[in-house]
């Protein structure tokens, strides 16, 4: 699978990266869990995304299992702190907590380095310049790699960039974000602090939590063995992801399948070629149940778009897509 840079950072990631929220860590058996990574690996992803409080560190504890044996080059890890670590009360992205998380994130891992160090989200509470300080002394230290941002805003994304440069720490590399068809928001200012900046953009939930995938359809209900059925998912849904069940949202995704049918795609390729074909994003991340999902997925890595081919699929989705 082709790799791109992930902005000035010493990492090359795949087009598609392999996401473990809501089944590594937890949501399926670990066994199947391991199988699903060992199918991305063998399908050219190399770049795993994770954090430490994703299932209580059960995410990171599966992934440092399944990748034991693998040769550290051929793969990349990617966690994240700031969120409390299961019952745990400290959070945030304090100098203490950079410090207490790395360690215990490679504890978890049972590996040496982090390759992309995340912080969640932003944190008022912290000074910036702490932050930054700590970061670039575990850096220093080679216990990353590299770090970056998920869901910060454009602004913050300036002040952390500018900061950094003046006082001549280790840069941020990368920035994570939603974004899919339904999604839009970072299309306009977090786009363009990435370019401004040079960094790397990660999309996350480029399915829409499956919704791109076509198998939800209006009026019914999730069917049981999907995702969106599983407690965590119907937790989520119930707030932050309410607008994604929407009998709206569900109607307008049916207009893809046409335009799918015509390129002998199933739905979920050609919302992942959509997202990939979009110049701003370095990798998708993708999650998955079954190997099979991971297999069928990876073929929108190679899946070119002309542009009034993207413009006509945003447009069929564009009156329930969120901006």
């Amino acid at each position: 699978m082709q790799k791109s840079r992930l902005g000035s950072s010493p990492l090359a990631v795949s087009k598609l990266s392999f996401g473990t929220w809501l089944t590594v860590a937890g949501g399926i058996e670990r066994p199947q869990a391991i199988r699903c990574i060992h199918a991305a690996l063998d399908c050219g992803i190399n770049l795993f995304d994770t954090a430490n409080h994703y299932g209580a560190g059960e995410a990171e504890r599966v992934l440092g299992e399944a990748l034991k044996r693998k040769p550290r080059e051929s793969f990349l890890i990617a966690t994240k702190l700031y969120f409390p670590v299961g019952n745990e009360p400290d959070h945030g992205l304090s100098a203490k907590q950079v410090e207490k998380q790395v360690e215990c994130s490679l504890r978890r891992l049972k590996m040496e380095t982090i390759d992309l160090y995340q912080c969640h989200r932003y944190d008022p509470d912290t000074p910036l310049e702490e932050t930054l300080v700590a970061l670039d002394k575990v850096i220093r230290d080679g216990k990353v790699r590299s770090f970056g941002i998920s869901e910060w805003s454009a602004k913050q994304i300036h002040e952390a960039t500018d900061l950094a440069g003046a006082m001549h720490l280790t840069g941020l590399a990368s920035v994570q974000s939603q974004y899919s068809l339904l999604w839009r928001k970072p299309e306009a200012a977090v786009f363009r602090a990435c370019s401004e900046n040079a960094l790397g953009f990660l999309a996350y939930s480029p399915l829409a939590h499956g919704v791109l995938s076509g198998k939800y359809e209006p009026g019914r209900l999730p069917p049981t063995e999907s995702r969106a059925a599983s407690s965590e998912m119907n937790k989520y849904m119930e707030t932050s992801g309410r607008h994604y069940r929407s009998d709206n949202v569900l109607q307008a995704v049916t207009g893809l399948k046409p335009i799918a049918n015509d390129l002998g795609l199933t739905m979920a390729q050609l919302a992942l070629a959509w997202i990939l074909n979009q110049g701003a994003v370095t990798s998708a991340i993708i999650g998955a149940s079954r190997p099979e999902q991971i297999i069928e997925n990876t073929r929108a890595a190679g899946i070119s778009l002309p542009v009034d081919l993207m413009a006509q699929i945003g447009s069929v989705v564009e009156p329930a897509a969120v901006y």
